[in-house]
């Protein structure tokens, strides 16, 4: 029997993932969270053999989840499935160690078939996914400047061309008001740019905000 935790703020979603995995006859939800930091005390006390996790959760961050659960829990395979498409962070998903990505809106079936997939041994990407990953198989030189921003970078690119004010990214993200400073100087160095409308702009093209 597969024994999966779910780990979603929304209980809405947890209930509809449990439905259809209720259905299945190889496959049981072990446990659920709804924070990064109840998915790992969860995963302290709970035997599981695959995480479900969505990107987007109150507290610790879903990108730095991931790596917690690569470092931590490497033989404990991670789907990501999130409303976030896949060119926002699938690629930076799978780097960090996820052994698939989904989006929300795919068929019950194809997700059943991604959790046996990984717990299997293997990795589970769509189509789209997969010409993302072959698109980033070149040099530095052919990828979209956001690809060359670390995933923090990413993070804060992705709340200031939201809106947010320096304050309120340091809030979000635990950090200090000159460290996102520091990041938002990096990011329009890295990108080439020099002001956040043009961030904002750059964001909305290549479709980085949700």
């Amino acid at each position: 029997m597969i024994r999966v935790v779910i780990a979603d703020d929304h209980p809405v979603v947890r209930q509809g993932l449990r439905q259809i995995i209720s259905a299945t006859h190889d496959i049981v939800v072990a446990a659920e969270a709804r924070s990064g930091r109840e998915l790992l005390a969860q995963l302290e006390s709970t035997p599981s053999d695959a995480v479900l996790l969505d990107l987007s959760m109150p507290g610790l961050d879903g990108m730095d989840v991931l790596k917690i659960l690569h470092r931590d829990w490497p033989h404990t395979p991670v789907l990501v499935l999130t409303m976030h498409s896949e060119d926002q962070f699938a690629v930076r998903a799978l780097r960090a160690g996820a052994s698939g990505y989904l989006t929300k809106d795919s068929a019950p079936g194809e997700l059943v078939g991604a959790i046996r997939k990984i717990t299997g041994g293997g990795k589970y990407i769509s189509e789209a996914v997969a010409e993302k990953l072959a698109a980033h198989l070149g040099p530095d030189a052919g990828q979209p400047a956001h690809e060359r921003l670390s995933d923090r970078e990413y993070q804060v690119l992705r709340f200031i061309a939201a809106g947010k004010s320096t304050r309120e990214i340091a809030e979000d993200l635990s950090l200090s008001i000159k460290t996102v400073g520091t990041y938002r100087s990096r990011i329009l160095e890295k990108m080439g740019m020099r002001t956040a409308a043009e961030l904002a702009a750059y964001a909305v093209r290549n479709r980085l905000t949700d």
